[in-house]
């Protein structure tokens, strides 16, 4: 049987919410000596365990969404998913991630051991809330069908260089999403952008719970704690290919520790994460018949639909497009957090 090929794409810290409660337990049954490996660092550490948040009673915003918890379990459970793709159906012949997401990608390209990754996202998401600063906000530049508003990205750089010529105001733009500008700044600065922008869709600009100023200057402090706790010795080559958060590409066997240790811990914390241009690099370069989501959730599919209508990849032009392809019997996305959708890349 010929394998198809994928890109796995790994997803950032606010995609375990309310509706992924219990996710562990749903679908990773079969994988307790990892939940309990990653469970027993976080004892260690003094911590709450994934499996206790996992299995709560009810979604708690305040604990689930804190940087020091959320980023484990998104890795647990966005691991487990790589760890659960049918390798018989599917040669991985690429993987790239959306903000925390390059930290998951490590580990599943194995420039981080199970060990290694597990420490370097629990350590930086720990990091993350115990000196947060400023937070993130996000607008769309796309209209209902998924195509770029003419003239929305400049009038929201505009804004962003309005804001900035006042004193004390420091914003930037931390992640290209897709379909969507994700703002980083100090309170201050976020203030004046949610009164500047206009209402749009009814929910936008919208604030990001929990959220610091993530891939901005604000962080300069975390890169360099982060830079002092987790050594370069951590890293390895990897064994497939790496997308960055700039598109650049991380071969097996050529990559230089040093230099993806100096990237992960400097550039990719305090400068924008461009996850546009990552998967769209990513698709140009591999060519992948499938492109595999990890959950946990599945906001991220949005935005990797939008990167390709952008380039008009495959001939997608809009949201329709892509929606019919999707419902073909040759899918071109495939979301391990839709339960629809999970057995595609499973087999299961």
């Amino acid at each position: 049987m010929v394998k198809k090929t994928a890109l796995v794409v790994c997803p950032g810290r606010g995609t375990y919410n309310k509706t992924e409660l219990g996710y562990l337990r749903r679908w990773h049954g079969d994988k307790q000596g990892l939940i309990h490996r990653i469970d027993n660092y976080r004892t260690q550490c003094s911590q709450i365990s994934i499996s206790e948040l996992d299995g709560a009673d009810s979604y708690s915003m305040s604990k689930h969404t804190r940087g020091d918890n959320a980023s484990a379990l998104v890795y647990a459970c966005a691991y487990a998913d790589f760890l659960s793709i049918d390798r018989d159906e599917y040669e991985l012949v690429a993987v790239t991630g959306n903000s925390l997401g390059w930290y998951v990608a490590l580990g599943c390209a194995n420039a981080l051991s199970e060990p290694a990754a597990l420490q370097l996202i629990n350590s930086m998401g720990t990091l993350m809330h115990k000196h947060i600063n400023g937070g993130q906000v996000i607008y769309p530049i796309i209209d209902q069908q998924w195509r770029e508003i003419p003239g929305r990205r400049q009038m929201l750089l505009d804004v962003m260089k309005q804001v900035n010529s006042r004193s004390d105001c420091q914003l930037y733009i931390s992640i290209e999403l897709g379909g969507f500008l994700v703002y980083a700044g100090n309170e201050l600065a976020l203030k004046y952008l949610t009164q500047l922008l206009p209402v749009e869709q009814q929910r936008f600009p919208m604030r990001l719970h929990n959220h610091s100023a993530f891939h901005s200057p604000l962080l300069q402090a975390i890169a360099k704690m982060g830079q002092q706790s987790l050594p370069p010795e951590l890293f390895a080559q990897g064994s497939m290919p790496m997308i960055d958060g700039r598109g650049h590409i991380w071969q097996p066997h050529s990559t230089d520790t040093q230099q993806l240790w100096d990237y992960t811990l400097g550039h990719q914390v305090v400068a924008t994460y461009d996850f546009t241009k990552a998967l769209q690099v990513a698709v140009r370069e591999f060519a992948p018949d499938r492109l595999i989501i990890l959950g946990p959730g599945s906001t991220l599919g949005g935005a990797v639909a939008q990167s390709l209508i952008e380039i008009n990849w495959q001939g997608l032009s809009c949201k329709q497009d892509f929606l019919d392809r999707q419902q073909s019997d040759e899918p071109l996305l495939i979301s391990m957090g839709l339960e629809e959708q999970r057995s595609l890349a499973t087999g299961v």
